[in-house]
């Protein structure tokens, strides 16, 4: 089985978070800036722990080292991925305990 360590930035076209209650403000504030700065174009933060409620964030479009927020959503909520992706995420099926 052939193993892939590291995948270059300038491949990647969108990377998905899930945060646990150790690291989510990691997920939050520190991954998101790091991921806009290489130029990834979208970044999903599936986010169980967030203040308001479960929620998932679709964040896009990223200048610097900050993305513009596509898409929140409550878990339950349904969330559209664009292109190339073309698919629509049902968040009620995530875990909320």
């Amino acid at each position: 089985m052939r193993r892939c360590r590291n995948i270059p930035a300038a491949l990647a076209e969108l990377v998905v978070e899930v945060t646990s209650k150790s690291n989510a403000d990691h997920d939050r504030v520190s991954k998101p800036a790091a991921y806009a700065t290489a130029g990834i174009p979208l970044y999903l933060l599936v986010d169980r722990w967030a203040p308001g409620g479960p929620t998932a964030t679709l964040y896009g479009e990223p200048k610097g080292d900050v993305y513009r927020v596509l898409k929140a959503v409550k878990f339950g909520d349904l969330i559209e991925l664009p292109e190339p992706f073309g698919l629509t995420i049902d968040t009620s099926e995530f875990p909320v305990d």
